[in-house]
This record gives C-alpha cells, sequence and structure tokens, in this order.
C-alpha cells in the first residue's frame, strides 16, 4: 500500500512489546486496545497483526495489489476511489483503489487493518512505533510503501453493524486506584482529586494524557523521589500539581510521585480517544 497522506500522526502498531520495561523498553502498541482489536477480527487477522494508527485527520493510501481492509475507532467518513464506504466493516480495495479515511467526527484515533496484517520488521517481537525509544518502524509519510503480510486462512467474518468502542461522551471518567505514592500528597488534595474536574491539554499524546483546568495537586512532604518503575495507567504527578495519565508510550521509569493508577481497559481506551478540551473525572475505582 502506498501511502498518499499520512495526516497529522499515523504509526504502525500492535499489541506492542510488553515484559521488556527492565531493559528501559516501553509497552507501546495501539492506545485504543479495544478498536484496534475489532479492525483485525474484521479482516480475519490474528489478534496482533499490525495496522496503522492514525489520529485526528485520518491516512490516504493506494493498493498496488488486491487487499481488504476496514476502518473502526473514531466514527469517520470512509471513501474508496471517492464514493462512500463502511466504516467498521470490511471493504475490498483492487489494485490502484485509494481508500480515504477522513477527519474524525467525534474521538481522535482511527484504526486502518489490512487482511494479511501489516508486514513491517519486527522490534523484540513487535511492529509497534514507539514515540519514545525510536523503536520500531518509522512514522509513515506520503510516499511510504507499506507491504502487506500473506492472509491466513481464516476467512472475513460478516458484520451487519459495529457500534464505536471506547468513546468518550460529554466527559471521561477514568478510575482511579490510589497509591503507590499517595501519601506525598495532602488529604485535602485528594480529595480535590476525586471529586474535581479537569480538562484533557492539547499538550497530551502517546505518551500520557496531560490534565489542566482543575485544582494542582498540594504535597504532604518535600524532596523527590529516586526513579522508579512505572506501568501503563500510572498517574504521575510533576511539580506543577497537575495530574498525568501515562499511556502507551509512557517512560518505564520515572522520579515524579505516582497518586494513582488508572487501570487498564475500557477506561484507558476512551482516553485515547479525549480530545484537548474534553472534560475530565477521576473516581475512585472499585475493588
Amino acid at each position: 500500500m502506498l501511502v498518499l497522506r499520512a495526516g497529522a500522526l499515523t504509526t504502525v502498531q500492535d499489541a506492542g512489546r510488553p515484559g521488556y520495561a527492565h531493559l528501559g523498553v516501553p509497552r507501546s502498541g495501539a492506545l485504543d486496545t479495544g478498536a484496534y482489536a475489532l479492525a483485525n477480527r474484521l479482516v480475519g487477522n490474528p489478534a496482533g497483526a499490525a495496522a496503522l494508527e492514525t489520529t485526528l485527520d485520518g491516512v490516504r493510501v493506494r493498493a498496488l495489489a488486491p487487499v481488504t481492509v476496514a476502518v473502526t475507532g473514531a466514527p469517520c467518513a470512509v471513501r474508496v476511489c471517492g464514493r462512500p464506504v463502511a466504516w467498521g466493516a470490511p471493504v475490498w480495495l483492487r489494485a490502484g483503489a485509494e481508500l480515504d479515511v477522513g477527519r474524525a467526527e467525534s474521538g481522535l484515533r482511527n484504526y486502518v487493518a489490512v487482511r494479511g496484517g501489516l508486514a513491517a520488521p519486527a522490534v523484540l517481537g513487535s511492529r509497534a512505533t514507539d514515540l519514545l525509544s525510536g523503536l520500531g518502524p518509522p512514522v509513515p509519510v506520503a510516499g511510504s510503501v507499506l507491504e502487506v503480510g500473506r492472509a491466513g486462512p481464516d476467512p472475513v467474518p460478516a458484520a451487519d453493524a459495529v457500534a464505536p468502542a471506547g468513546m468518550p461522551a460529554a466527559e471521561l471518567v477514568l478510575p482511579l486506584r490510589l497509591g503507590p505514592r499517595a501519601d506525598w500528597f495532602t488529604g485535602a488534595s485528594l480529595a480535590a482529586l476525586l471529586s474535581s474536574a479537569y480538562r484533557v491539554s492539547p499538550a497530551s499524546n502517546r505518551i500520557g494524557l496531560r490534565t489542566e483546568g482543575g485544582p494542582a495537586l498540594g504535597r504532604a512532604r518535600g524532596g523527590e523521589l529516586p526513579s522508579e518503575g512505572m506501568v501503563l495507567g500510572a498517574v504521575q504527578v510533576p511539580p506543577d500539581g497537575m495530574p498525568v495519565v501515562f499511556l502507551a508510550d509512557h517512560p518505564v521509569t520515572g522520579g515524579y510521585p505516582v497518586v494513582g493508577v488508572v487501570p487498564a481497559g475500557p477506561a484507558l481506551d476512551a482516553a485515547a480517544q479525549a480530545r484537548p478540551g474534553l472534560g475530565l473525572r477521576f473516581v475512585p475505582a472499585r475493588s
């Protein structure tokens, strides 16, 4: 497939490369895991096949050979050679056909799966592009050629309709398990964290969802921590007191205290689709 328009940020992503944090390698992988997995199921790919993750304004590619594709994630217009086709369903492209994934109507990220998966070279068992470490395939630009792998024996499944998964509504609600460094913050700050409204900051990216507009968290003690391990969903609090939710390309260590952790699952998928300015609240996670 030939990239004609790369969009604001399009990367190759798969399920990531977990298990290498002790080597300083982040997990990376698709941010909206539900939408990514759905795209692969729609074209009959195995669960870990590499796909494209787009940001806000989609991507346009030309099929250099016949392929079947599916677009999931943020609702958007999908066209083949200028004609509307289905979002959230398998679409066959003849050689030379152009697939145009339009601007997200809500949410932020789309996933474009190709039957056979994208055959970029694997690094530590993954084809994910990690923007923090630089591992994985380079970020596609106009003129990039994306190799497609050989399709497996599984048939392309049928789907009448697919609902958008993980789309935040009027507000993003993130369940939070306090700790391991909640004792570094005052009781009043912890109460405010779990009762106040924040907004998604424009400075957010694949590394972390930054917040603004809410109360800064005040510390109960001075000094700094030595660097310690970070996990997906960790909510780190830098000196400005504004929480940062670590996403797939997060660093594996950090020295700012982690006030709590958002468990992996639908909430982090919704965070992957949260646009700047969207309201955000942290609520206590159910045990």
